[in-house]
């Protein structure tokens, strides 16, 4: 199966806010052979993302940011996730400018080196959103308090933790949102390589 095997018959956009909601009637290859009858699928449609797990190497901290999620309202511990920095890419910026930018604006933080960690979609089967992850190097010895844009209606306390309970929270269950969870687990397996590598000055 390649990308043209898929075939939109017709499409509308049903509601136009922060996200675009599309509605497509479409029609893709069969694995049997031939192709499938029409099918309707909507996705919601919002630009690129840009997140990032900020860390101190030398206090051995990341720098996460807890604030309110809507979608998240019915969680029983409260719709105040324990998140890392993250922001939509808008015409004109790369990923890794957005992640500068949002690491200045949510948490007060100048990234001093940028990794990448990976590219992937947010949610295929409703999305053609890509989430562009990445760990960044900072100092966090002066970090604190409340941080966002209030004309975003943004209200965002930045949290420092120790690595080790940073890594332990995710891996409890007590962080349950995607892209930290993806961050702090590809962390836990580079961690040790990472100190060594910028305390050296690299």
């Amino acid at each position: 199966m390649n990308r043209n095997d898929f075939e939109i018959l017709d499409s509308e956009v049903c509601y136009q806010g922060f996200y675009r909601l599309e509605r497509l009637r479409l029609r893709h290859r069969l694995f049997a052979g031939g192709m499938s009858p029409a099918i309707v699928r909507e996705v919601i449609e919002k630009s690129d993302v840009a997140a990032v797990l900020l860390y101190d190497p030398q206090r051995d901290e990341v720098v996460m940011i807890e604030q309110f999620r809507i979608g998240a309202r019915d969680n029983p511990r409260g719709p105040w996730l324990l998140e890392i920095v993250a922001g939509l890419v808008e015409a004109g910026e790369t990923p890794a400018d957005v992640a500068r930018r949002e690491a200045m604006e949510e948490a007060g933080c100048a990234l001093i080196d940028l990794l990448p960690i990976s590219t992937f979609y947010t949610s295929p089967a409703k999305t053609s959103q890509r989430t562009h992850l990445y760990l960044g190097r900072v100092d966090c010895s002066s970090t604190c308090g409340i941080h966002g844009l209030a004309h975003e209606g943004e209200d965002i306390r930045v949290v420092c933790l120790p690595a080790t309970q940073a890594i332990a929270l995710a891996e409890s269950g007590d962080i349950d949102s995607a892209w930290p969870l993806i961050a702090l687990f590809w962390f836990a397996r580079h961690r040790e390589g990472l100190r060594v590598r910028w305390s050296a000055g690299e």
